[in-house]
């Protein structure tokens, strides 16, 4: 849940640190930290609570200058939240600042071998750990890249890192293993995030991080590495999204914009694949060829997205006649169960980067499964790692209780039960026509049903107290 930001140019840091934080602020937080590099000298500022109380803090006459700099909110996992447990973290003498997003799951040994090299701990955390252990690295090598391939083959679990080292001014580091990671390049200006949203205001040039990338930023120039320390070649995407997209557009709470954004989510995500009067799934890599041979289905899928996933069982199950399972991701990871070389996995994320469904995507072709991607996120890791992507076009969905995302992979769910029956012929042309149809005029439907918003509130204003619903 955390929210993690890096920046380096010529703008004030602290700026566009405590900015970002703000748009990452849905995620949920308990803490809220900056640290800003400036002339060798390293400022950190942070404490247990809102970012308007980080703000505060610094208004208070903390010096926060400089044009290089990290930023964190932090939902805790390892020690309680207070000012000392809230990131940014550093090693003894401040040669290394770090933020993190994960868990380190062998930090009680890495903080067992440091120990006896000499290292004190000040915090509850797994990432001091983990600090302490690349700024142990860095000692010896003297060198950013160096200590971060070091420290990665012994930190155990998913993490996201994001780092200054005091004597690399301009610089910022990070490092991702299943937990999202973004960079983005602007003029003369470089970003690191979590999210998209964070950065859109700046640049809409983004690089989507792979598992174990290891990237360094600097005015303007964004560089990647493999664990080995050697530079790899990395494609920029350019979002569509603007920045507008991902603020509030008049309405009082991002849910209500976003529940009013599913018409023209579900209308762009449909339209995205009818041309000419049919449905056209070739963009997604799926042929009619591979369709017909196909005798089975997995469905699988996380929280929100698996219940997409049980009303899609119904209706391929309905239309295509091809048997279809519901497998929440997290435990077709660690199921035994025998699986069908001619099925398709389909994997519904609206992120493309939840950690269950990526690793249940992976088992899945491991086995020779082919996949088929539902995903929101453009380059994610899902959409990246699949046989096959269907894109929906929600945009940006800031409300952590879904709406328009889920309208948008109900959408692509229905269109792909309809291919699977036109091409197996278990519908007939006159039923597909029909279906086409009804897909066609839902976003008037929904808008005419958001339109009675007072009835809508009246509706709501009875059921809001209520203990018990049936």
């Amino acid at each position: 849940m955390c929210g993690i930001l890096g920046y380096t140019g010529d703008k004030q840091a602290s700026d566009i640190l405590l900015a970002g934080l703000a748009r990452l602020e849905y995620r949920g937080y308990d803490s809220a930290g900056i640290a800003v590099l400036d002339n060798g000298a390293v400022k950190v500022v942070k404490n247990k609570g809102r970012l308007t109380a980080l703000e505060e803090k610094i208004k208070s006459g903390y010096d926060v200058a400089g044009n290089c700099g990290i930023g964190h909110t932090r939902w805790a996992t390892h020690g309680e939240p207070s000012d000392l447990n809230a990131h940014p973290l550093w090693s003894d003498d401040m040669s290394v600042v770090a933020v993190h997003n994960g868990i380190v799951e062998n930090y009680r040994e890495i903080k067992n071998m440091l120990a006896n090299h000499g290292y004190a701990f000040y915090s509850q955390t797994d990432t001091e750990a983990a600090v302490k252990l690349i700024d142990f690295y860095y000692k010896q090598e003297k060198d950013p890249l160096k200590a971060i391939t070091k420290a990665i083959k012994v930190i155990e679990g998913s993490y996201c890192f994001v780092l200054l080292f005091r004597d690399f001014p301009g610089e910022v580091w990070g490092v991702r293993k299943d937990n999202p990671l973004i960079a983005g390049q602007g003029e003369g200006e470089s970003f690191l995030a979590s999210d998209v949203s964070a950065i859109l205001q700046y640049t809409r040039q983004v690089y989507y991080l792979d598992n174990m990338d290891i990237v360094q930023l600097k005015k303007g120039v964004v560089r990647f590495f493999d664990t080995d320390g050697y530079a790899k070649p990395k494609d920029i995407t350019t979002v569509t999204w603007d920045a507008q997209a991902a603020e509030k557009g008049g309405f009082e709470h991002f849910m209500m914009k976003e529940i009013h954004e599913q018409a023209r989510a579900v209308k762009d995500t449909f339209g995205s694949v009818f041309h000419s009067g049919k449905i056209d799934l070739k963009e997604s890599g799926l042929t009619d060829e591979t369709m017909k041979g196909i005798s089975q289905i997995y469905i699988i899928a996380c929280g929100s997205a698996y219940h997409v996933g049980a009303a899609a069982q119904y209706i391929i199950e309905d239309l295509a006649k091809i048997p279809v399972r519901i497998e929440m991701a997290s435990e077709f990871r660690y199921r035994n169960m025998p699986l069908i070389k001619d099925a398709l996995a389909v994997i519904i994320s609206q992120s493309g980067e939840t950690a269950d469904t990526l690793a249940a995507m992976r088992l899945a072709k491991s086995h020779g499964i082919k996949t088929m991607a539902i995903v929101n996120v453009v380059g994610s890791t899902i959409a990246r790692e699949a046989d096959n992507v269907f894109y929906t076009l929600a945009g940006p969905e800031i409300s952590v209780a879904t709406t328009k995302a889920y309208s948008a992979q109900l959408i692509a769910c229905y269109v792909l039960a309809m291919e699977l029956a036109r091409v197996k012929g278990t519908i007939t042309p006159t039923y597909y026509e029909n279906l086409i149809g009804e897909l066609q005029s839902l976003p008037e439907k929904i808008d005419s049903i958001l339109d009675e918003s007072v009835r809508l509130e009246e509706i709501a204003g009875r059921f809001v107290n209520a203990r018990n619903a049936f």
